[in-house]
């Protein structure tokens, strides 16, 4: 997790982070992947399942609703993480661009720095910009280690890539690993925050007198430093506060697999249960450990790389897999670069614009 503070120039750090160029390279990079894939396991009928009909469009048109929903749960959730100092159009600015910035970075990296400063322009203060930003880490961090365990429970190691995919073998050991680290950070995180804000710094403060990690010291420091006064001000939060921003997450996080649900729908309606569906939903989960690492931008080629290896088995042939993948990111990946390519300019003169006239007056 990187946390960003905004410096005396702030206009050249976001340049820096979002360039023109970076909307171009995950494109590319996808449509590489899948190109290649299509290519490496060639077959003419890996594009017989398209049959537009009134079924098709209405799946179609329920997966872009899903995407619709988890955005909106997104903006309520900052909406009311900022006690409601934002506006909704405020809070769409800050997701499209949060987004935006993720989308064109390392998924291992994200767009948490550029978040904190995006609140930070909308007149948050810079503390309640990072506690916002922690917070909401935190809630998507309980949504996956709750929900992991529940749809194991239901379907044991049918979660995991089936056996005979290019990633089953080890898979699942790095898989249960990857929980296991997202588990005891989150465990430490939620101690940190609601019991002992001061265990975090304490704790950094000895690992980061190791040699070789002593040049880090600073920085977590002050990253321990956050997350005392995320704790502060979360501390005394209402039931209804966390049913809030609790449901929210469930919902957009909901929102964002049932992409693939709906899309499965509107082709295959008749061939999958119920249950097939939470499978589906289920293999998003652990698919969603692997795209978390991903060096590339948004997780661009790894994404249509390890659909097919996790949801193929699914489909009533493994070929549909492929141009599958790349409509899932067509939908769910892809409109955040045009959307944040078209938002940031407007956003970045409306905020300065604002700077410029603050200034005039005092």
């Amino acid at each position: 997790m990187i946390i960003f503070a905004p410096k005396s120039d702030p206009l050249t750090d976001i340049h820096q982070i979002i360039k023109p160029g970076r909307v171009v390279y995950p494109i590319v990079i996808g449509l590489a992947v899948a190109g290649w894939m299509l290519w490496r396991n060639f077959d003419r009928d890996a594009f017989s399942f398209f049959e537009w009909s009134w079924a098709a469009a209405a799946g179609l048109l329920a997966a872009f609703g899903m995407m619709a929903l988890r955005d909106l749960a997104y903006m309520y959730r900052i909406r009311v993480l900022t006690d409601f100092q934002l506006s909704w159009k405020q809070a769409f600015d800050v997701i499209m661009l949060w987004e935006f910035s993720s989308a064109v970075s390392p998924s291992v990296v994200g767009g948490t720095g550029p978040a904190i400063f995006f609140l930070y322009k909308e007149g948050i203060n810079t503390g309640k910009s990072t506690a916002v930003v922690l917070t909401a880490i935190f809630l998507d961090e309980v949504f996956f280690i709750v929900m992991v365990p529940l749809l194991y429970f239901l379907f044991g190691n049918q979660v995991f890539p089936p056996d005979g995919a290019l990633m089953s073998d080890g898979i699942k050991l790095a898989l249960m690993l990857g929980y296991l680290a997202i588990f005891v950070y989150t465990l430490l995180l939620a101690y940190t925050l609601f019991i002992n804000p001061y265990f975090f710094k304490w704790l950094l403060s000895y690992i980061f007198l190791i040699p070789f990690l002593r040049r880090y010291r600073t920085r977590m420091r002050k990253l321990a430093n956050q997350l005392i006064i995320t704790s502060n001000m979360i501390k005394g939060k209402s039931a209804g506060y966390w049913f809030k921003v609790g449901f929210s997450t469930f919902l957009s996080w909901t929102g964002r697999y049932w992409v693939v649900n709906f899309m499965f729908m509107a082709w295959f309606f008749d061939h999958l249960g119920w249950m097939d569906h939470l499978l589906v939903y289920a293999r998003q989960l652990t698919m969603w450990i692997i795209l978390l690492i991903s060096p590339t931008p948004g997780g661009s080629g790894i994404a249509e790389f390890i659909f097919s290896d996790f949801l193929g088995d699914i489909l009533p042939n493994i070929s549909w897999a492929i141009p599958l993948a790349l409509l899932w990111r067509l939908i769910s990946y892809y409109p955040y670069l045009f959307i944040g390519a078209i938002v940031l300019p407007r956003w970045i003169k409306r905020v300065f614009r604002k700077k410029m006239v603050y200034e005039r007056i005092e």
